[in-house]
């Protein structure tokens, strides 16, 4: 029996986005895989191992022929150039460079978001209390921004789907499962990128009791 050529190490839980990001890319691409669990709140990512594996010390990373990549950005970048077909980024090199900018821009800012409105909200239904004045600014730039990236009317980040309008669904919803307030337009580019069968896929994935 062959075995898949690409291995996914990704949270135990399921809850960090980044991991999900990946795996929804190799099932868009149609790519076999082999997914490995790797529990966090026991620190098995800074076992000898892992270490070993991960430059990083942290989920996701990818081993493809023994050739092991962290971070998830990285990850995607490397499976959309070695696997073109049914692709995550748009073709153009403005609209690619766009939805570029957003994936790191959601990675590195909006850090009261992500510290106060945890993907617990998302993925299992946890809710927290008011937010504190710099998550409340945070919020508000994000929602000033993803109006002004999705005009009245638009679908997705892009004019058609791309790995970055998960991403950017997600970061909306961690406010709106959590019952923030965002604007209904937004409410409704969420859902409907949460519809994905992909994204479905990843939500509905077996996790262990908090």
């Amino acid at each position: 029996m062959s075995h898949p050529q690409f291995r996914l190490y990704v949270d135990a839980r399921h809850v960090s986005p980044y991991a999900m990001s990946v795996y929804i890319t190799l099932r868009e691409k149609g790519l076999d895989f082999e997914t490995v669990l790797v529990d966090l709140d026991d620190g098995s990512n800074r076992t000898d191992d892992y270490t070993r594996l991960s430059l990083t010390q942290r989920v996701p990373t990818l081993l493809h022929n023994g050739f092991a990549l962290s971070e998830s950005s990285a990850i995607i970048e490397y499976l959309e150039d070695l696997y073109p077909g049914h692709p995550v980024y748009p073709r153009d090199p403005q609209e690619r460079a766009r939805v570029r900018q957003v994936q790191a821009w959601l990675r590195s800012d909006l850090v009261p978001i992500r510290e106060e409105r945890t993907t617990l909200v998302v993925f299992y239904g946890a809710t927290f209390g008011p937010l504190s004045p710099a998550a409340q600014a945070a919020a508000a730039k994000l929602v000033a921004s993803a109006e002004a990236l999705l005009p009245d009317g638009a679908e997705y980040l892009a004019g058609h789907w791309s790995i970055a309008d998960v991403e950017l669904a997600l970061m909306l919803n961690r406010l709106i499962f959590n019952g923030d307030a965002v604007p209904e337009r937004l409410k409704a580019y969420a859902a409907r990128q949460w519809q994905h069968p992909r994204v479905q896929e990843w939500v509905n994935l077996q996790r262990p009791p908090l």
